[in-house]
This record gives C-alpha cells, sequence and structure tokens, in this order.
C-alpha cells in the first residue's frame, strides 16, 4: 500500500506514534508518505521506501497568522496525485482532519476517491478540540472521516461524551517496540549517575501543567529521607524554570539532574529503578508504556488511560491526582522489598508485551484494507 501519514513532527505521543507505526509499515513492505512542517524526531535514519514531504507556509504581510491548515490541505492534494497514495492517516485531530476533509473534497473533483482514517489522541479531544472556538469543526471533520480511533478507551468515551458523534470509534492501543527496550545497563552510566548505589527515580514529560512535574519534587523530597535516591527528568517545557527552582530551595543539586530532551530514551530506562507519572490526565500515557517495557515500574495517578496499562499492585501504583504522600509511601512500599520489587520488574515487562508493535500494527494493516475495501 502506499500510504500517507500526516502528524506533529515533534517529541509528542501523537508524533512519536505515527513515526514508529509509519517505521514499521514500511519495514513490512508499504511505502509511507509523511507530510508534516519539518521531519520528524523519530525519522532518523534513511528508509528506501519512506519519503518525507515538507509543508512549507509561505509569509505575506497580509496573514498576522500563515494559514498552515490551508497548506497541508494544499499539499496533501499533491502528495495524494503524484505518488498514488492509497489513503491518508492523520494523527491528532487538529488541524489535520480537516485539513484532511479540504483535500479529499479537492481530489473528489479531480476524480480521486481518498479515504481519511483519523486517529485520536488525547488533548486534540480532551482540551483543544472541545473548546468552542474549535468544536464544530472538529466534530464536522472527525464524521467526515471514513475510520476513526482511539489510542485508549477512556480517550475514546471521552469523545463520546464531548462531541455528537455520528460515527463508531474503534480503540486501538498505542505500542511500543519491546526489542529497542532490550538494553543491557550500561554500569559507568549508572556510576555517575548514582555512585552510592542509590535507587534512581525518573520523570520524562514536556514539563506542562497537566504534568503537575511539582509532584515528582515533593514525592521524591519524601523518598530521599528514607531511602537513598537520585531523580533525573527528561525532557523540556514551560514548567521546567519552575521546577528547577523548587529543586534549588530543597538544596537537591547533587540529587536531581535535568537531561533535556533525549532521543535514546532507552539507555536511560536501563538505569532506572522506577517511572513517576503524576499527571492530571493522560490519554494513554505512552511515556509509561515505554517505562514498563525497560522492566521499569510506574507510579502513576489513576487518571484517563494509564489505568489500562498500569496495573495496581503489579504492575506500579495508581494514586489520586495531588496525593503526593500516597505514591511516597507506594514508591517506598516498593523498595523495601527486593524479592517483591523485582517480581514488579517482571510485571511491568510482562504487560508490555500486550502492547507490542507486533501485536499492534497488523490491527492498523487490517483497518486499512477495510477502508480500502479490500
Amino acid at each position: 500500500m502506499n500510504i500517507g501519514i500526516v502528524c506533529y513532527p515533534t517529541y509528542g505521543g501523537s508524533g512519536v506514534l505515527a513515526t514508529e507505526l509509519g517505521k514499521a509499515l514500511a519495514d513490512k513492505g508499504h511505502n509511507i508518505h509523511f507530510i508534516t512542517y519539518q521531519q520528524p524526531v523519530r525519522l532518523n535514519a534513511f528508509h528506501a521506501n519512506i519519503f518525507y514531504h515538507e509543508v512549507s507556509v509561505p509569509t505575506y504581510p497580509l496573514f498576522d497568522y500563515p494559514p498552515y491548515e490551508t497548506a497541508l490541505a494544499s499539499k496533501m492534494v499533491d502528495v495524494i496525485i503524484n505518488n498514488d497514495v492509497q489513503l491518508l492517516h492523520v494523527h491528532y485531530a487538529i488541524p489535520h482532519a480537516s485539513a484532511a476533509y479540504m483535500a479529499k473534497q479537492i481530489l473528489k473533483k479531480e476524480g480521486i476517491q481518498i479515504p481519511v482514517i483519523t486517529t485520536l489522541h488525547g488533548t486534540d479531544i480532551t482540551l483543544v478540540g472541545k473548546d468552542k472556538t474549535y468544536s464544530p469543526v472538529v466534530t464536522f471533520s472527525m464524521n467526515e472521516s471514513d475510520a476513526i480511533t482511539a489510542v485508549s478507551k477512556n480517550l475514546r468515551d471521552e469523545t463520546y461524551r464531548n462531541f455528537k458523534m455520528e460515527k463508531d470509534i474503534e480503540v486501538i492501543y498505542n505500542f511500543v517496540d519491546i526489542k529497542r527496550f532490550e538494553r543491557t545497563p550500561v554500569q559507568a552510566f549508572r556510576q555517575i549517575i548514582a555512585p552510592k548505589n542509590e535507587r534512581i527515580l525518573l520523570h520524562a514529560s514536556n514539563f506542562r501543567r497537566v504534568k503537575r512535574v511539582d509532584d515528582v519534587v515533593n514525592v521524591f523530597k519524601e523518598v530521599n529521607k528514607q531511602i537513598p535516591s537520585k531523580l533525573l527528568f527528561v525532557g523540556d517545557g514551560p514548567e521546567r524554570t519552575h521546577i528547577e527552582g523548587l529543586c534549588r530551595q530543597m538544596d537537591a543539586h547533587a540529587d536531581v539532574k535535568f537531561l533535556g530532551r533525549q532521543e535514546q530514551m532507552e539507555d536511560i530506562l536501563a538505569i532506572t529503578d522506577l517511572f513517576i507519572l503524576p499527571s492530571e490526565y493522560e490519554s494513554f500515557g505512552l511515556v509509561a508504556l515505554e517505562a514498563m517495557a525497560a522492566g521499569v515500574p510506574v507510579i502513576s495517578t489513576n487518571v484517563g488511560g494509564l489505568p489500562e496499562i498500569n496495573i495496581e499492585g503489579v504492575t506500579g501504583f495508581l494514586s489520586n491526582v495531588g496525593d503526593v504522600e500516597n505514591m511516597s509511601k507506594n514508591i517506598t512500599h516498593i523498595f523495601s522489598d527486593d524479592i517483591a520489587f523485582k517480581e514488579m520488574k517482571k510485571n511491568a515487562l510482562e504487560q508490555a508485551q500486550k502492547f507490542d508493535i507486533s501485536t499492534i500494527v497488523p490491527v492498523y494493516e487490517n483497518l486499512y484494507k477495510k477502508v480500502l475495501g479490500e
């Protein structure tokens, strides 16, 4: 198949999933055409049947806001006509689903029928999409899609609650490539981070308020009083300066390290003992699944799609949003019993294997064949 994939090219979960899906499909012999404004960060190696088409938006004094959606729709039309693309798979509804609808109508005038699959990822529905500024367009473009998927049951249900949906939404979970995380810890790396064999805790996110990164700091503060530990932060975003300030106030320079954005998470996770994700909401929690794929138990909140992947008392623990005390107790409980801790690490990996790329990608392939009438 010749498949067009439209996504954001950044570090967010939707872009990561879309890129990894495209790479996996290419490995199976499909021709993949990425259409976005810059090369996706995970598209970092040559693939003979992966093609990147850049969307450029000319700037004119007339426009305070360059019309990206119009430029994107035009690029979709160009790529589809000149590369015999058979279907479009757009990730994140805004503005990709509406741009795809526009492209579809233009192509119809040319006698070309192009099916569109829209995958919902989270904030495109739970935050931005239901804003009254965007809601009518998001609702319309979703319902005009030939198929709609969501990355968790929770997100599917949220969409039904907040939008007047006329079509069924199929749940196709996010996935992880288990083989990618089969890494032997680099002991020299761990020795630098934790020279006295302290426990290593990790948080990775885009440092936005919804991630409640200040809770990570407060949890670590309590845990470190009882168990010598180190805390690693991966990522960047608007709250990072504030979080660095909190760490300075608690005089934790030696115990907390900010690593910035990292593409090779597998090397960091290989030396990590526990992952902390205290978000106010996660439609799925891909970063938690990646931690589990490395055999790292997860301490998370019990919101959104997180309970669908992190099993209470089995792969980690779930707490109410903002319950720093409970999260801290759960971490000290995990580290108090080495046998139980090893069992939880094993359970985390086994749970992640249910979401392996080899299981999920064929589900997308079957959906493609369905919308193409094959």
